[in-house]
């Protein structure tokens, strides 16, 4: 057990401080347990089942029909439908974010469903003068409250329900069982009924103000004072030398943006691009940088950019987006330097908003994390292949991008199809999964070549790596004797209070490791704290399933937050002060919820 709580402990610490990628931790406890194996109890085979659990295997085809489904385009239509119904109606703008997102996260991974509303909804407040920081929070605790609808709204429900099957099957005195599609549908639609009304209510005053209503991405990140216009004279040494070579020594954080001659404009790729006499340069530098570079270099300042307009008079796309970093993008890891991000894409990077801060200068080796955004400028079609990438969420929505809306029929019909064979009891969830990706394919839905790219596989390594935790907590009694602990609490507090414990706990541990870590290290205790007291183990393993699905206290709590972190300009306590009181009301209602439909003794 001393083991087992050691191996607990590194990887709390990992998860939290991220260190290191959250499904590289998963991977490294996994190994850990298997070469600990006389303490931990965790045999080779064992170690290695998180790959071959019906969990990981669910989750990974619903990751493929989520992807089939926005193939297709249809959110994007409602989306759409949306905007129009809103108006300039902030009240609307709010109800039919949270209306929309909630029940499309119920029946699609709430994850993906997120990652394509952020442009919709981005775009559907400044189109209605609002500030986009008034809809993000609510677009992604909407797709949280809108998770615990159905089974599999959420990789950590259908998690939960493989580790509840698992344990009923070695105590069948538990009465666990795997969870049906819509078992706890009910409590789904209470949490979410009052989730909404609160987001509605008291969430909206809460919500700042971060982002301006005008779409200017310049004024929103502070840019004035570090775009500026340099005239390269005729005795300057830069004249006959190509850009990589004036600039070449790195002494300077300066980029240049853009070289302009008589009118006329050039962006990337630049670096052999030859500068001549009179040449505009449009560099980003800060004060200092640029100063050094006039005076070493005998250029002239004329002055720069003020607003967005000014960096492409005329054009009709932006030239500036908000790229966020989803989990499993190859940025992930990397620095803009090593990544090669700004060859590959003919883009420069004005800006970096990683975890609420803003920076503005020297970030090329600032090692990126899933939900940094970063402030792109490049040409249309290098903004068109940015969207088109799966490895970037762009956080405006573009007209021309080619969908598949004459495949919409089969791909609704064959996600009901999915959720409906489970729950007739006709066949299992993860065999209606896989027979679903097959026939997308099939229908033409999806492309054979789009199967691997639609999988997130650090959340499939994330899961294989901690569900050996699980079982290490309980082979070696871990799980019993915290059980025992927290049962002790029966003492001074009736079973339904102990319940809320559990509960509260959860949602705390879920606010700084991943949702599907919790649940593995939560529900054996609970299972085992409720045999001790002899309460109803079902109500405790849907206390944590429901409380590690709504982490909606910090940013990094739930991987939807981190997608709306940049986008929405927030601070980590924006997060804090707006869902702190919503987490708080949910753990009141819902273990109230719990107890009315489904008791908490046995």
């Amino acid at each position: 057990m001393a083991v087992v709580f050691a191996l607990i402990l590194l990887a709390l610490v990992l998860f939290a401080t991220e260190r290191l990628p959250v499904d590289v931790t998963a991977l490294l406890v996994m190994v850990l347990l298997i070469v600990l194996e006389p303490w931990t109890r965790i045999s080779a085979r064992e170690g290695i089942s998180g790959f071959s659990s019906p969990a990981t295997i669910t989750v990974l085809a619903m990751l493929i029909l989520s992807t089939g489904v926005n193939r297709t385009g249809i959110v994007q239509s409602i989306g759409r439908k949306m905007s129009d119904f809103a108006g300039l109606d902030r009240r609307k703008q709010l109800a039919a974010t949270i209306g929309v997102t909630g029940p499309i996260s119920g029946v699609v991974n709430n994850t993906p469903v997120v990652a394509i509303l952020v442009p919709v909804i981005t775009d559907l407040a400044h189109n209605g003068k609002t500030s986009p920081s008034k809809l993000l929070i609510p677009l992604s605790f909407a797709s949280m409250l809108g998770g615990t609808l159905t089974l599999v709204g959420t990789s950590t429900n259908i998690l939960a329900s493989d580790i509840a099957a698992r344990i009923g099957a070695e105590s069948p005195e538990l009465g666990l069982h795997a969870f049906g599609m819509f078992e706890f549908t009910k409590l789904g639609v209470v949490v979410f009924a009052v989730g909404t009304l609160y987001l509605m209510t008291i969430g909206v005053r809460l919500l700042p103000e971060r982002v301006p209503a005008e779409d200017d991405l310049v004024e929103e990140y502070d840019l004035q004072e570090y775009l500026a216009d340099v005239v390269v004279p005729a005795n300057s040494p830069f004249v006959g030398q190509t850009v990589e070579e004036a600039f070449e020594d790195g002494e300077f954080d300066v980029d240049v943006l853009q070289l302009i001659r008589y009118g006329e404009r050039f962006d990337e790729p630049l670096a052999r691009k030859e500068i001549h006499e009179n040449d505009t340069l449009r560099v980003r530098a800060n004060r200092e940088s640029l100063e050094r570079i006039m005076d070493a270099e005998g250029l002239t300042f004329s002055g720069g950019p003020r607003t967005e307009d000014d960096l492409h008079p005329g054009e009709e796309e932006p030239v500036l987006v908000e790229v966020v970093i989803p989990s499993g993008s190859f940025l992930v890891g990397e620095t803009l330097a090593s990544s090669t991000f700004r060859q590959r894409y003919t883009a420069n990077v004005l800006a970096f908003r990683s975890r609420g801060d803003v920076v503005r200068e020297r970030f090329e080796d600032i090692h990126i994390r899933v939900g940094d955004t970063l402030l792109v400028q490049a040409p249309p079609d290098s903004l068109t292949r940015l969207v088109q990438n799966e490895d970037f969420i762009v956080a405006h929505e573009f007209e021309g991008t080619d969908y598949r809306s004459e495949k919409i029929p089969f791909a609704v019909a064959i996600v009901a199809g999915v959720v409906a064979l489970p729950a007739l009891n006709i066949l299992p969830i993860v065999v209606s999964a896989l027979a679903g990706v097959v026939t997308m394919i099939l229908t033409g839905v999806l492309k054979p070549n789009e199967l691997y790219r639609s999988v997130e596989w650090n959340v499939i390594f994330l899961l294989a790596g901690v569900i050996p935790l699980g079982l290490a907590l309980q082979q070696t009694g871990a799980a019993e004797l915290l059980g025992n602990v927290v049962a002790s609490t029966e003492t001074f507090l009736p079973v339904i209070g102990v319940l809320w414990v559990f509960y509260v706990a959860t949602g705390l541990l879920t606010s700084v490791i991943s949702n599907n870590a919790s649940v593995v290290l939560m529900i054996p205790v609970a299972a085992s704290a409720a045999q001790s007291i002899g309460a109803n183990a079902f109500a405790f393993v849907l206390a944590v399933t429901f409380a590690a699905s709504t982490a909606f206290m910090t940013p990094v709590g739930y991987q939807t937050n981190l997608f709306v972190y940049g986008p929405g300009g927030y601070t980590f306590s924006d997060f804090l002060r707006v869902g702190a009181p919503l987490q708080m009301l949910l753990s009141v209602v819902t273990v109230l919820g719990i107890a009315y439909f489904w008791g908490v003794r046995v």
